[in-house]
C-alpha cells in the first residue's frame, strides 16, 4: 500500500518530508522499534510506563523512514538531525492514529464481518465462547478474541491483552475474514476503549453484562466513574445492543445506541427472560435447564452445559444476539448444550462417581459463587484447591481462606503465582484463616500445585466434586519474575490416569 493511500483519511496536524516518499510502498505498521525495517511506518505511542517517541531513532537506525508522532513530543523523537530526511506525520493522538492506520492497512475487515462486542465486569469470556459454540453450530463460522487469545476454524493465536492493541485486532479480523469467518465475538475491556484499541471497528452489536468496581488504581482507571464511563463509551460504536436488564445501569449504558435494544434477565421488565431454572446433571452433562420467555410468553426450553444462574444470563445474551442476527432461536439449542468455556466453570471430568471443575475464581466472591453453584447439585463433598498470589493482594488470602473454611468440606491449599514470596508461607497463612473459619482438620497444605492436584484427585470418593480454582485457562505460574509452564488440565489428566481413568 502506498504511504499516501495509508495517510489519505488520517486527520493530521502536519506532514513533513520528501513528497516523493509518499509514493513509497508500506509493508507494515509497527509501534515496537524492534520490529522496524525498511518500508514500515513507526507509530510513536505514549503509555503508562514508557514513551514510544524515545525509540524513534532506533526505528530510524533499523531502516524506517516514515513516522507518526504525537504533537508536543517532536523533540523526544530526536529525528531533527538524521542524515536522510524521513516523512514525519504529526497527529493529535497517536493511539487514535494507530487504530485508523491499521483499519486502512487491513482494508476495514470489520465491514466484512458481524462483529459482536461484549463488555462488562463479569461474563465477557464466557459469552464469547457461548456465542462461538452457538453460531458455529447454527452454520455461521465464528471467531473469538479475548482473554484466552483468538480462535477461529481450528486456529489459535495468543494475545497479550483482553482487547488486543488496534493493530493486532485489525490484523486478526483480516485473517478471520480471509479464512471465511462470518462473525466475531470480541471481549471489549474498559482499558481497550480508553486506549482506543476498538476505534474504527464496525460493530454489528454490543452486549452489556453487568458492572461493579474493578480495574481501579495503578495504571488502570483512576476512579470508578472513569471505569464506568469507558464501559459506556463503547456503546457509542454500536447501532444495536443487548443488555442485562437486571443490572441497574443497563438503560444508561445503552443510552447512545440508536437501533434496537434487547434487555434480558430474570426480572419481569426484560423482553428476554428465563424462569423455572433447574440444575441438571447426568453422567455426561452438568448444567442448567430453563424456560425462555419473550415478552412474558414462554417460547421454548433450553439447556446450557454450564452451571449457575449467571450461565442463564449469558445464554440469554446469546439468544438476544441470535435475534438481532435474524437466526431462529431453536437453532441455538445444540450450541448451548455442548459449550465448554476454558477455565470458567469448566467441567474437566464428570462421571456417575465424581466430578472435577476448573475455574478462574481467585477472590472470595468468585470462590463463594462456584462453591454455592456446585452445592445446588447436592454433592457428597466439595473439595476446593487454590492458592493466592504473592507480592500483592495479601487481603485476598484471608478472604479465600475464610470462604473455603466456611463453605467447603475440605480444602487443599497450594500455590498460585507466588512471585518472589515463599509459596509455603503463603499457603500456611491461608491455612490459619481456614482454621479460624471452622475448617480445622479439614484441610491440607501442599505448596507444589502439581502435587496438590494429584493429592486432591486421589482422595475423591463417589459423590465428590473437586474445584480447582485460580489458574483457570492460564498456562503458566509466575515464580520469581518468570512465567514457568503450568497446565492444570494436564495435571488432572495425569492424576486421573493414576486411578486408571483416561480422558
Amino acid at each position: 500500500m502506498k504511504l499516501a493511500t495509508l495517510l489519505a483519511e488520517l486527520p493530521v496536524v502536519s506532514v513533513t518530508g520528501p513528497k516523493e516518499a509518499l509514493e513509497g510502498d508500506i509493508v507494515d505498521i509497527v509501534y515496537d522499534s524492534r520490529k522496524a525495517v525498511p518500508g514500515t511506518v513507526f507509530v510513536c505511542m505514549t503509555g503508562a510506563e514508557t514513551d514510544g517517541h524515545k525509540y524513534a531513532r532506533s526505528a530510524y537506525d533499523a531502516g524506517c523512514r516514515a513516522f507518526v508522532l504525537e504533537a508536543g513530543h517532536e523533540e523526544t523523537a530526536s529525528l531533527g538531525d538524521v542524515p536522510e530526511t524521513p516523512v514525519i506525520v504529526t497527529v493529535e493522538n497517536s493511539r487514535v492514529a494507530l487504530a485508523k492506520l491499521s483499519d486502512t492497512f487491513f482494508e476495514h475487515p470489520s465491514g466484512e464481518l458481524k462483529v459482536i462486542g461484549i463488555t462488562g465486569t463479569k461474563g465477557k469470556t464466557s459469552i464469547t465462547y457461548i456465542l462461538q459454540s452457538v453460531l458455529d453450530k447454527a452454520g455461521v463460522p465464528t471467531g473469538l478474541i479475548g482473554t484466552a487469545g483468538a480462535t477461529w476454524l481450528g486456529k489459535q493465536v495468543p494475545t497479550v491483552n483482553t482487547t488486543p492493541e488496534s493493530y493486532e485486532l485489525q490484523k486478526l479480523l483480516r485473517q478471520m475474514a480471509d479464512d471465511g469467518v462470518k462473525a466475531v465475538a470480541i471481549e471489549v475491556s474498559s482499558l481497550g476503549v480508553k486506549w482506543h484499541r476498538t476505534d474504527f471497528t464496525e460493530f454489528f452489536c454490543g452486549i452489556f453484562t453487568n458492572i461493579s468496581p474493578d480495574h481501579i488504581g495503578g495504571h488502570e482507571h483512576k476512579t470508578y466513574e472513569e471505569y464506568y464511563g469507558f464501559k459506556k463509551a463503547f456503546f457509542d460504536l454500536c447501532t444495536q445492543a443487548a443488555a442485562c436488564g437486571d443490572d441497574p445501569s443497563a438503560e444508561d449504558m445503552l443510552e447512545a445506541v440508536p437501533g434496537r435494544k434487547i434487555f434480558y434477565g430474570l426480572g419481569e421488565g426484560n423482553e428476554f427472560r428465563a424462569e423455572h431454572m433447574v440444575p441438571t446433571r447426568s453422567d455426561d452433562f452438568m448444567g442448567i435447564r430453563f424456560d425462555f420467555l419473550r415478552g412474558g410468553t414462554k417460547e421454548d426450553t433450553f439447556e446450557i452445559s454450564l452451571p449457575g444462574d449467571f450461565s442463564v444470563h449469558n445464554a440469554l445474551a446469546v439468544l438476544a444476539v441470535c435475534e438481532l442476527m435474524g437466526l431462529d432461536l431453536p437453532s441455538a439449542k445444540e450450541g448451548l448444550r455442548t459449550v465448554r468455556v476454558p477455565g470458567r466453570c469448566q467441567i474437566k471430568y464428570l462421571s456417575k462417581d465424581f466430578g472435577i471443575i476448573i475455574d478462574y475464581a481467585h477472590n472470595d466472591i468468585s470462590l463463594a459463587g462456584i462453591i454455592n453453584t456446585v452445592r445446588a447439585y447436592e454433592p457428597k463433598r466439595i473439595i476446593t484447591l487454590f492458592g493466592s498470589v504473592g507480592d500483592r493482594a495479601q487481603l485476598r488470602r484471608e478472604e479465600l481462606g475464610t470462604t473455603s473454611g466456611k463453605l467447603a468440606d475440605f480444602t487443599v491449599i497450594t500455590e498460585d503465582d507466588p512471585g518472589f514470596e515463599d509459596p509455603k508461607s503463603i499457603a500456611e497463612e491461608i491455612a490459619t484463616y481456614v482454621e479460624a473459619a471452622g475448617g480445622a482438620g479439614k484441610y491440607v497444605v501442599i505448596p507444589d500445585r502439581e502435587e496438590a492436584v494429584a493429592y486432591a484427585v486421589a482422595m475423591l470418593e463417589p459423590g465428590d466434586f473437586l474445584l480447582c480454582c485460580g489458574k483457570g485457562h492460564e498456562r503458566f505460574m509466575k515464580v520469581r519474575g518468570k512465567k514457568e509452564p503450568f497446565n492444570e488440565e494436564t495435571c488432572i489428566e495425569e492424576a486421573l490416569a493414576k486411578r486408571g481413568i483416561r480422558i
